[in-house]
């Protein structure tokens, strides 16, 4: 697996955004966003993983960067190749562990996440990382791993979300993304939720909305 790309701040880093890309990008698709967010986060550091290149069901076979496979178009963990998506899931916990040993508290890191990308944070944060985060970013994605069973401890509901969707998302439905909201929202998670009149992209106005939320989570009080 490639390196990730790292951009360190102006500043020297006291806390830290760990950002997965989507299906079928790479490490570099979210970096003009990173860029944008460093200039108003002149001390938080951005670290963007590579996903392996493997094939992709749903897609004919055809390899590309991805977290896990897709079997089938569907919610569930059903449809998707789950031995992999606890891989993925692995690399975040080894990357979050590596800022924490730098010095960084983890409570000043966050977890971001766009589409495939987000699914892998969502599931890192909620059933797999043991300890604290500042926090999760879910983006156009969805909760596989969210099942009506599942309870979450006390320590994860207080794990702040910030959502958000574009309300005319082709690829990842509105509704997937409102269910993964509702879930946390139902287990008393800190949520909250912003929609666009998009399609399965990011926007200007959300990039904004993301510095705002980062702000105030990293200056509580202020």
């Amino acid at each position: 697996m490639s390196e990730p790309l790292i951009l360190s701040p102006r500043q020297t880093a006291d806390a830290c955004v760990i950002w997965l890309h989507g299906l079928g990008a790479d490490r570099f698709d979210f970096q003009p966003v990173a860029d944008a967010l460093q200039q108003r986060l002149p001390s938080t550091r951005f670290v963007l993983p590579q996903a392996p290149t493997r094939p992709v069901t749903v897609n004919s076979g055809w390899e590309m960067p991805s977290w896990y496979d897709i079997l089938s178009m569907g919610a569930s963990a059903r449809t998707i190749n789950k031995a992999q998506l606890e891989e993925s899931a692995h690399t975040v916990i080894r990357l979050i562990e590596a800022q924490r040993d730098g010095g960084m508290d983890p409570s000043r890191i966050f977890l971001a996440g766009f589409s495939q990308g987000g699914a892998v944070v969502l599931h890192t944060a909620f059933l797999r990382w043991q300890g604290p985060l500042g926090g999760v970013l879910a983006l156009s994605t969805y909760g596989p791993t969210f099942t009506p069973e599942l309870q979450l401890d006390a320590h994860k509901r207080q794990i702040p979300v910030f959502s958000l969707h574009g309300n005319r998302d082709e690829v990842v439905p509105y509704a997937l993304g409102r269910a993964a909201h509702d879930f946390l929202a139902a287990q008393d998670v800190p949520v909250s939720w912003q929609e666009y009149p998009m399609g399965h992209e990011v926007c200007l106005a959300e990039i904004e909305a993301i510095g705002n939320w980062l702000e105030a989570q990293l200056s509580p009080g202020e």
